[in-house]
């Protein structure tokens, strides 16, 4: 159970629900506002329509705009829907414009513009500026509310100036140092103007080399360099090198969620479908594509099934044995496509790796078909008293895995090499691909073998 001071979240809630019925406007404010963000979010959120109205009347627009950061974006669609539009435009002159940006673009056109429209005039423009630039851009994710330096600054001003203006930036760990033009000429950092002495100017304190992304750069990106460099933010600059904002290290890992679930709804075929809240409907549609992409893809094993029937009424228990080929191979690709999948995503494979890449992989479907082989040909003997059909069981599962892993390997290369993100590449497919060939080696030993096997 949660403690929050020396009560419970559920104690704080009750707390608040009877200062609400009693209309103790002040109690209200004052409890709702000794919690932090993520608390009064939670709280608010498991409240009645018309508990929530009362809190919209004691919360100012920017201590409401707090709230709303952390809400789910199902009720922050229900706030927008049932309160005043005022209000509304007030709370988001207060966001983050990163954050404002973010739910706008999800907005009907006309209410988004609707809203823009009242919002003070420099933080819609701001809003605006960040919804031009392509979604999972690094123009699109960054913020606009950073501190710019000059490089004649006085070490004493800044500290002053971060008094003042400290609780309105995304973060002051890094403080990003612009010429005339502004365009990006340093980075210091808050320790290093702590320890310098005053009458220094930030010139002295700060390093003029500066690790920093273009606006049109890709988010996955700029989450590698992030990731790389251990920075807590990166700034954001132009072509020219003017800087027109920063990227924080929150943000990256909205990016890293948001990237691992599309990797992961690609790769298992149910992208778009992964939310818990959609219906059955909607999540049977978004998936229908593959499957029946895939159940086309399985008439061609049927197909190669039927080509092989006079083989397998000679030994009907080559049938026996099918669905073992199968998913070995459609596991040991998929395990081969998630390895590739997770190396690209990370930027891991480097020009001329991909090669040695294959070879590895191939290696390991080797080793795999080669103990797999042996197992199988140690059992079969006792089980069915044959060592012919293990040999050919045996030969089939070491040839098969050995290729299946190449397959799923391969793919994904193919297809980023493409410039498509490679998860599309998606574990059914390999599967299924894996199958047909699979069943292909299978029978085409047993049937040049079908004289020395039992009938």
């Amino acid at each position: 159970m949660v403690k929050l001071n020396t009560y419970t979240r559920e104690e704080y809630k009750k707390y608040i629900i009877q200062q609400i019925d009693e209309e103790q406007t002040l109690k209200v404010h004052e409890t709702v506002m000794d919690l932090h963000p993520t608390d009064r979010a939670e709280i608010y959120r498991e409240l009645t329509d018309k508990q929530k109205e009362f809190i919209h009347t004691v919360l100012s627009p920017a201590e409401m705009a707090e709230i709303f950061e952390q809400l789910e974006a199902e009720d922050q669609a229900h706030f927008i829907r049932t309160v005043d539009e005022l209000y509304v435009a007030n709370m988001f002159d207060e966001l983050n414009a990163d954050d404002a940006a973010d739910f706008l673009a999800e907005m009907e056109d006309n209410k988004a513009t609707e809203i823009l429209s009242i919002m003070q005039q420099e933080e819609a423009e701001e809003v605006r500026e960040l919804m031009a630039y392509e979604e999972e851009t690094a123009g699109a994710i960054m913020t606009k509310e950073f501190i710019a330096l000059r490089a004649s600054d006085q070490v004493k001003d800044v500290m002053e100036r971060l008094r003042e203006e400290a609780p309105d930036a995304e973060t002051i760990y890094y403080l990003y140092v612009v010429d005339d033009k502004d365009k990006l000429a340093g980075v210091v950092s808050l320790r290093d103007l702590i320890t310098a002495r005053p009458e220094d100017t930030v010139a002295d304190a700060m390093s003029t080399r500066v690790v920093s992304v273009d606006a049109e750069e890709d988010q996955e990106d700029v989450a590698r360099l992030i990731k790389k460099y251990d920075f807590l933010a990166v700034p954001v600059v132009t072509k020219q090198n003017t800087l027109v904002g920063i990227i924080t290290v929150d943000d990256i890992l909205d990016v890293v969620e948001e990237e691992t679930e599309e990797d992961f709804g690609e790769i298992s075929a149910v992208r778009g479908s992964l939310d818990a809240k959609i219906s059955s409907f909607t999540a049977a549609k978004k998936r229908a594509p593959w499957i029946v992409a895939l159940m086309f893809l399985g008439l061609i094993t049927a197909n190669i099934i039927d080509q092989f029937e006079e083989t397998l009424e000679a030994v009907v228990i080559l049938a026996a044995f099918i669905p073992l080929i199968m998913d070995s191979a459609g596991n040991t690709g998929t395990q081969a496509l998630a390895v590739v999948v997770r190396r690209l995503a990370t930027g891991d494979v480097e020009r001329g790796q991909i090669g040695g890449m294959i070879r590895r992989e191939f290696g390991t479907g080797v080793y795999l078909g080669l103990f797999c082989a042996v197992t199988i040909m140690v059992l079969i003997p006792f089980l069915y008293g044959n060592w012919v059909l293990a040999g050919v069981v045996g030969t089939s599962i070491f040839i098969t895995l050995s290729i299946a892993t190449v397959v799923g390997a391969t793919i994904p290369l193919i297809i980023n090499k493409l410039k498509i993100d490679p998860a599309v590449a998606s574990g059914p497919f390999i599967t299924t691909l894996n199958d047909v060939i699979g069943l292909m080696i299978y029978f085409t030993i047993a049937t040049s073998m079908l004289a020395y096997l039992p009938n």
